[in-house]
């Protein structure tokens, strides 16, 4: 069933784009030569992608080590929304035989990035991803939406309750369908629902010590996901 639901989901999203409108509006082109480049996976090596938007995409610029000293590929891109990632995660994830995949998705979609989308769109994107890896073998660890209550870049939206919300749903799906959640948001949260300027110096975009937080919080689900 999740087979045929893998192809389904596919065939519907190449249906919804011409092929330069996808390319552009995914971004294939972002990682294609480093996929291209990547080793084959090796027998004992348990390859981690991490899909995401900026968040993902920044930490491996804040804190190298953490992808060089352990088998970690980012996959982020700065400013996507949900429905892009879903859009390249055959060439982004699939395609390079992980373990397991890190969800870190949802904040730009509540920034309207790609225009006003519904919470329910947002995390059926996600769940999509999410059925996606599992068609293919590849264990899922779904990450909270990090703490965010204004967004420098767009100050008409508030989006602190949003983010909540969203976070709500992904880990009662994890919870119930017994996949690893990371809750990156109760370790990070202030008391005005958002992130302090030391851990991120924007309200979005975490510092070397938000990432430093965030690090042992992640590896232990990886791990817990490895072992499921």
């Amino acid at each position: 069933m999740k087979k045929i639901l893998s192809i389904i989901l596919m065939l519907s999203l190449s249906q919804s784009f011409g092929q330069e409108s996808a390319t552009e509006f995914a971004n294939f082109d972002r990682y294609a030569a480093q996929n291209a480049a990547l080793a084959p996976v090796k027998a004992t090596e348990d390859r981690v992608v991490f899909m995401g938007n900026s968040i993902t995409e920044g930490w491996i610029n804040a804190r190298p080590a953490f992808f060089e000293t352990n088998p970690y590929i980012d996959r982020g891109i700065s400013g996507q929304t949900t429905s892009q990632m879903l859009l390249r995660f055959r060439r982004d994830v699939i395609d390079l035989n992980p373990k397991v995949v890190v969800f870190l998705a949802g904040i730009n979609d509540i920034a309207e990035n790609t225009g006003p989308i519904a919470l329910e769109d947002v995390f059926g994107n996600i769940i999509s991803m999410v059925e996606l890896a599992q068609a293919n073998d590849i264990k899922p660890v779904i990450c909270s939406v990090l703490p965010a209550n204004n967004f420098p870049w767009r100050p008409s939206i508030k989006p602190a309750e949003k983010v909540i919300e969203l976070n709500k749903l992904l880990k009662q799906y994890a919870e119930k369908n017994e996949l690893v959640y990371v809750d990156y948001f109760t370790a990070m949260v202030n008391d005005q629902n958002g992130l302090s300027p030391e851990l991120a110096h924007d309200g979005v975009h975490p510092t070397v010590k938000g990432y430093a937080i965030m690090e042992p919080l992640v590896k232990e689900g990886i791990q817990k996901a490895l072992k499921k």
